[in-house]
């Protein structure tokens, strides 16, 4: 995961705005569509689909008064992927014509055809439903592409200007917007034509004083939403500790930005962390990161099988420990789901990059680890009859393959505030924001770092920290965990950039949560010392 300008796909293109607006027609996709699979089954495919795709992308950037660039690219292409004599080829090709889709087609089932020999056992893909011609999109009320590029520009703008008048030394602040058009099609049956937006607003802060600088990224949460998603709504505004704004399906990128500045100038006399256990009351935003790390890449079935060991690494739940049924994974107040349906969520689409429809299930139950990550090759190894529908492939020009849904902890049952949270702690920490992080091979030994830090004692908040990591393993740090707020208190983090595979794709995420605490956490002073 990463925080720099999010990469474009394969073989984009500039654009205008106004050609953005322009949707993909199905009917054209659909004649295309049959082009590609009657091409692979006469040339000996015994399974195909096909992916059409149109990527499109909107990025602004701005630094103080300046707009430093504005990119709108477009790519648009198409990827095969088939099963002859029990293994997969793929091929892709942005020649989107009769000829072009023929020759890929043609290209995939070959390539197929010349790793068969290097198979021992052939692909069994678990069943799935026909699902005949179906339309899913991104229930947006802006579309953000259709906003004019001087409104968005004088937003990122304002919110520059207000964060130097409260104190601010410098301030970047980008806005990412995507747009995947895509439609798939299969030899099963299915048509499936979907419309997926995303929305990104970020910055970050710095402020200069006499011994350094300190510096605070915004807490906004990248979503599947559009343009309403920057206007801001008093009931998706939750007040946390020291007048600190929380945000849910709307966000206030000024006020953020001006409370960034004065945290940010804050931070430069906050007092350093005595290094100790502590009891951790993380809030959502924080908390998104270890969740992303400590149990959504290593619940992910293909990293358990050690696929992605030469790239990522292993998993230490390895299938033995899922296989006993009683794995602590975490506390009994630990339950940790997929869900690809999520409203607002990165990860919503009706159907994953196989047609197979998306759906919610359990990972972590109770405590206990009860299953994993699978798409259609995988699910019959943890006898599943049924994949989790989540394959994807960043672009048409990448081939499809298991990828993180949507990774939460769902919340307390009772009620219970994050205030309430604060007066039951004797010692202990209230971190916000994400941070640095770095985490082990097998995603078991943990460092996390955050944006904000806050000193509690006695069930008070005494003022700001800084210096401020903490350290745990993976079974540790979950069986530590003792309260979760109530559903309240949840709301989402996410990221546009999750990595994985050779070559390497980008994926985007969110995961859920409420503010959670977790005693006994081992915290470090992260101060440089000369």
């Amino acid at each position: 995961m990463g925080a720099m300008a999010m990469p474009l796909p394969a073989f984009s293109k500039p654009v205008s705005q106004e050609a953005m607006l322009n949707p993909m027609d199905a009917a054209i996709n659909k004649a295309l569509a049959d082009i590609g699979l009657n091409a692979a089954t006469s040339k000996g495919a015994s399974y195909a689909d096909i992916r059409i795709g149109r990527y499109l992308n909107q990025y602004l950037f701005t630094r103080e008064k300046n707009v430093q660039n504005i990119v709108n690219s477009e790519s648009y292409g198409l990827g095969i992927r088939v099963i002859a004599e029990g293994t997969w080829g793929f091929a892709s090709t942005n020649d989107v014509t009769e000829d072009g889709i023929k020759k890929a087609a043609e290209r995939a089932v070959s390539i197929a055809k010349a790793n068969a020999k290097f198979q021992t056992e052939p692909v069994k893909l678990v069943p799935v439903k026909s699902h005949g011609e179906q339309t899913w999109k991104t229930p947006i009320k802006k579309n953000a592409f259709e906003i004019p590029i001087q409104e968005k520009v004088d937003l990122l703008i304002e919110a520059n200007s207000k964060a130097m008048d409260a104190g601010a030394n410098f301030i970047n602040t980008n806005l990412f917007l995507v747009n995947e058009q895509k439609y798939f099609a299969s030899t099963e049956g299915s048509y499936i034509d979907q419309d997926i937006h995303r929305i990104w607003p970020t910055f970050n802060v710095t402020c200069i004083g006499e011994d350094g600088y300190q510096s605070r990224r915004a807490l906004s949460a990248p979503l599947g939403m559009g343009y309403e998603y920057l206007q801001p709504k008093k009931e998706d505004m939750i007040m946390g500790p020291e007048g600190l704004m929380m945000y849910k399906y709307s966000y206030d990128l000024v006020g953020d930005a001006v409370a960034a500045a004065k945290q940010a100038k804050e931070k430069l006399t906050a007092k350093s962390v005595d290094p100790g256990k502590y009891s951790l009351v993380l809030e959502p935003n924080h908390l998104g990161l270890t969740i992303h790390e400590s149990v959504g890449h290593p619940l992910e079935l293909d990293r358990v099988l050690g696929y992605e060991a030469n790239y990522a690494g292993t998993s230490f739940a390895t299938l033995d420990k899922w296989e006993t049924k009683s794995f602590e994974y975490g506390s009994n107040l630990v339950n940790l789901f997929a869900d690809k349906t999520q409203p607002y969520s990165l990860g919503a689409v009706g159907y994953d990059d196989e047609g197979v429809s998306t759906k919610q299930w359990d990972l972590v139950k109770d405590g206990i680890l009860v299953n994993y990550q699978a798409i259609r090759d995988q699910a019959h190894i943890i006898n599943e009859d049924e994949s989790h529908g989540c394959c994807y492939a960043d672009s048409w020009n990448s081939v499809q393959f298991q990828r993180m849904p949507n990774v939460s902890l769902a919340p307390g049952k009772e009620p219970y505030s994050v205030e309430q949270m604060i007066k039951d702690v004797e010692k202990g920490i209230f971190i916000a924001g994400r941070g640095s992080y770095s985490i082990d091979q097998q995603r078991y030994n943990f460092q996390f770092g955050g944006q904000l830090f806050y000193e509690i004692k006695n069930g008070e908040i005494v003022g700001m920290l800084n210096d401020v990591a903490y350290q745990s393993n993976t079974q540790e740090f979950w069986n530590s965990c003792s309260k979760i707020c109530d559903e309240s208190d949840y709301r989402m983090f996410g990221s546009f950039f999750d990595g994985k595979g050779q070559p390497s794709q980008i994926s985007a995420v969110s995961h859920g949560s409420a503010t959670t605490r977790f005693d006994e956490v081992n915290v470090i002073n992260t101060a440089r010392k000369i």
